[in-house]
């Protein structure tokens, strides 16, 4: 908890905690986790993307054979105005765990892994996953292209964070020895503290589809185009926005927000002549989240025809639902048993690493209780014995599968 409050305090923001992908602060918090990986015992190193890897070693095996590997991790970066715990906490139990076994001066028979990942929440370059899909290998070469608010290329803010655009795909992990990823993350969600539960176990992670609209009008003066003759982007948008929040309500599950929205050129007496906006759209079911996607696509063309606007869409990203292995989830639920608490499962409609892993290997989650269900917020807050309770299941879980090797 106190590694938590101190990545918490590092942030390319003074007023807030804003750490984006490939900025200072995101370097800052990669060297703190990278001393207390060494503290624990693990060789530390950092790929292309930008990615902090820790390992511990197996145990030494007589017969010569290769063990095989535990991945446990999460994201370092964060969404402005973040909280301390989304993403961080994971790569902290990680890290405890291996700690403990380090302690002890105890090996398992596999080595284990902590990966803090260097971009999740795609707040820089309107993308997640920048970093398990560099460990998953399945990074698109034309990313390098994607520009931030800046104009910065992310091909430009690889070099400048130490890596090599052109080496990132040679950072793909081997699946060949893994056994699979198991991430802690806080629930996000208020039904573990509902039902006074300290952890939950994920069954699955919903489906999400991300695309960046355009609005085209034409600019002119507030007090001479007649409100007839306008060309009104921002308009466009207010409407598209509404429709958006209009077809959710409607649809049982279905989550679909506009979360950014920038206006040109952006003054009080200037009629708005171009909008952009963000569209994330979610749900467990993947046609669902697919036919309610194009609708919103086709509402934004009939927007822009009958205001007599230009109209432009970019599909940015589009993520399955995806399911959680059966075998973790049963060892996870064993583990919590064995803790001395029931077992909850439950789906996570956020969008976490291993939906890039699972193309890679076997993947688990554990869900921690957290205030009000509350994230991406400051108020973000989780209780030190609910923490701890994750410490213990994770343990109880590497040791499960110390067990089955």
């Amino acid at each position: 908890m106190q590694r938590a409050e101190i990545l918490g305090g590092i942030s390319e923001d003074a007023a807030c905690l804003t750490r984006r992908f490939g900025t200072p602060s995101m370097a800052e918090a990669n060297r703190a986790v990278a001393g207390w990986m060494l503290q624990a015992g693990m060789s530390v190193r950092q790929d292309n993307i930008g990615n902090i890897i820790g390992r511990y070693e197996a145990a030494q095996r007589t017969d010569g054979s290769t063990p095989s590997t535990m991945i446990i991790g999460s994201h370092l970066d964060t969404v402005r105005d973040a909280g301390k715990y989304d993403g961080p906490l994971g790569v902290l139990v990680g890290i405890a765990c291996v700690q403990a076994l380090h302690d002890s001066g105890r090996r398992l028979p596999f080595a284990i892994e902590v990966v803090g990942f260097a971009d999740e929440e795609g707040l820089r370059y309107g993308t997640s996953y920048l970093g398990s899909k560099v460990f998953a290998g399945c990074f698109p070469s034309e990313y390098g292209e994607l520009r931030d608010d800046d104009d910065v290329a992310l091909a430009s803010a690889i070099t400048a964070f130490g890596g090599d655009i052109s080496a990132c795909n040679n950072d793909k992990r081997s699946p060949d020895d893994l056994l699979g990823y198991c991430e802690v993350h806080i629930e996000q969600g208020p039904v573990l503290e509902h039902e006074n539960l300290p952890v939950g176990i994920v069954s699955a992670i919903s489906g999400q589809t991300r695309a960046r609209l355009a609005f085209m009008g034409m600019s002119g003066h507030a007090g001479t185009v007649p409100m007839s003759m306008r060309h009104d982007a921002l308009c466009a948008a207010a409407e598209f926005v509404l429709a958006v929040e209009s077809l959710a309500q409607q649809t049982s599950g279905l989550v679909a927000t506009v979360g950014q929205l920038t206006v040109q050129p952006g003054a009080g007496n200037v009629i708005p002549g171009h909008a952009t906006l963000s569209l994330d759209v979610r749900h467990i079911d993947n046609d669902i989240r697919l036919d309610m996607y194009n609708r919103l696509r086709k509402q934004a063309e009939a927007i822009s025809e009958r205001r007599a606007l230009t109209f432009d869409w970019q599909l940015m990203q589009d993520n399955i639902s995806t399911p959680c292995s059966p075998q973790f989830a049963a060892k996870l639920a064993h583990a919590v048993e064995a803790a001395g608490y029931p077992v909850r499962h439950l789906a996570s409609g956020a969008g976490h690493d291993g939906v890039i892993m699972s193309g890679l290997c076997s993947f688990g989650m554990l869900f921690v209780r957290c205030k009000g269900g509350v994230s991406h917020n400051p108020s973000e807050s989780v209780m030190v014995e609910d923490v701890a309770v994750a410490i213990d299941v994770m343990n109880r879980f590497l040791e499960d599968f110390d067990a089955a090797v």
